[in-house]
């Protein structure tokens, strides 16, 4: 009943008549806690998880007293929890508790995962950004948001009033989003473009973990720590011992003479990126795991299966949330895309919607040398099938594929 009565109220009523007040509401109740801390807030389509991480790191081996909120976990005060299943952006309520818990642990800094859903439904509301970070903007979300117009104003909402903005130089609408900011803000940039504030050449890196939109993700930390006075030298020591995240390029060991990966690439930027990256490791073949969430924006299922053809040896779709949708037309949806590629059912394409059994076809398939890569759950605990949350871990299932043999 309730999935579809938000069918038929427009998502603006829903925004400005329950979340804004809610918002309010949570703001006066817990005596708006930001003040007097200095909040960094970093949004973005991918990197937005580590790049917080990354900034957090910086400020606690820093000596700063530093709390934080990411999709992950949440770090308040000495105290480390998750934060849930399927997490975007805490409720107005749950993270007004949480800014007025790192307040009274005696943190300085706050540094917060921000979601394009968050923004969008006010959660972030009565919250004044020191810094505010965009890590890149790509197609995502547009089940939601409608058009890409929508989702990238709805990302520049957390610069528009920030006194520090930290843009990728790469993107095409850089200088749009630079212009969205207030006259008084200082904007700085990052990426692999020589006339970035922050790039390859002028702010040198040694990353232990691997790929370019990580170095992207260090460079836009980087700026975003230089930018409240921390010691660059410091930064990039920091950075350089950073081990990466659960369930983002996490290697699964084992005794089998292959490469297994779990990483949360759900969107195709993502996908193609850590794809590209697995690609130049692997010394045989990359075998690439994976399916698209249900209730999301479905255009992206046959682009995403395009890309795993062109640069995986071999693709077998599954399940990734299906929710109340058919397993076997969100896998026929991506495989569309493998197909326009070449891609051919029982040669380098093979579907198998329980995702346990995708991942021990794939880890069978695989032969000394090749690369396993297993998509879109990274550090996920459960999995949705009509509207029931099932526990899940693909790094567990990886596991329990080891311990009983292929």
């Amino acid at each position: 009943m309730i999935r579809f009565l938000r069918k038929l109220v427009p998502q603006i009523l829903i925004n400005f008549f329950k979340h804004l007040p809610e918002a309010v509401l949570a703001n006066f109740i817990y005596g708006f806690p930001s003040r007097g801390m200095k909040v960094i807030g970093v949004t973005g389509t991918d990197g937005k998880t580590t790049t917080t991480n990354m900034i957090y790191e910086i400020l606690k081996k820093s000596g700063k007293k530093v709390s934080m909120v990411s999709t992950i976990k949440a770090v308040i005060g000495d105290k480390e929890f998750e934060t849930g299943f399927h997490v975007t952006s805490p409720t107005s309520f749950f993270l007004q508790r949480l800014l007025r818990d790192a307040k009274g642990a005696g943190s300085e800094y706050i540094v917060l995962e921000v979601t394009s859903h968050g923004l969008d439904q006010f959660r972030f509301f009565g919250i004044n950004f020191e810094v505010g970070v965009i890590t890149n903007v790509t197609n995502e979300h547009l089940d939601y948001h409608k058009t890409f117009e929508n989702y990238l104003m709805t990302k520049a909402k957390l610069i528009k009033n920030a006194k520090v903005a930290v843009i990728n130089a790469d993107e095409k609408h850089f200088e749009r989003l630079r212009h969205l900011t207030h006259p008084k803000c200082k904007v700085l940039s990052f990426g692999k473009n020589p006339k970035a504030d922050f790039n390859p050449g002028n702010f040198k890196l040694n990353l232990k973990i691997p790929g370019e939109y990580n170095l992207l993700n260090a460079l836009a930390a980087s700026a975003a720590t230089d930018s409240i006075g921390l010691d660059k030298a410091n930064i990039k020591y920091v950075l350089s011992s950073f081990d990466g995240l659960e369930g983002r390029m996490e290697e699964v060991p084992n005794k089998l003479g292959i490469k297994i990966f779990v990483d949360f690439a759900h969107t195709p930027n993502a996908l193609e990126n850590v794809l590209k990256v697995l690609k130049k490791k692997s010394k045989g073949r990359l075998i690439s795991i994976f399916g698209t969430a249900s209730e999301r924006d479905v255009v992206k299922r046959p682009v995403m299966g395009a890309i795993s053809a062109r640069e995986a040896d071999i693709t077998i779709l599954t399940d990734e949330d299906p929710r109340f949708e058919s397993s076997e037309k969100i896998i026929s949806e991506i495989a569309l895309g493998a197909k326009k590629e070449g891609a051919k059912f029982g040669k380098n394409l093979f579907k198998e919607p329980d995702r346990f059994k995708a991942i021990m076809l794939g880890i069978k398939m695989a032969r000394k040398g090749d690369t396993v890569g297993i998509f879109g759950k990274g550090h996920e605990k459960s999995m949705n099938y009509k509207g029931i949350e099932k526990i899940w871990s693909d790094k567990e299932a990886v596991g329990r594929v080891l311990r009983y043999g292929r």
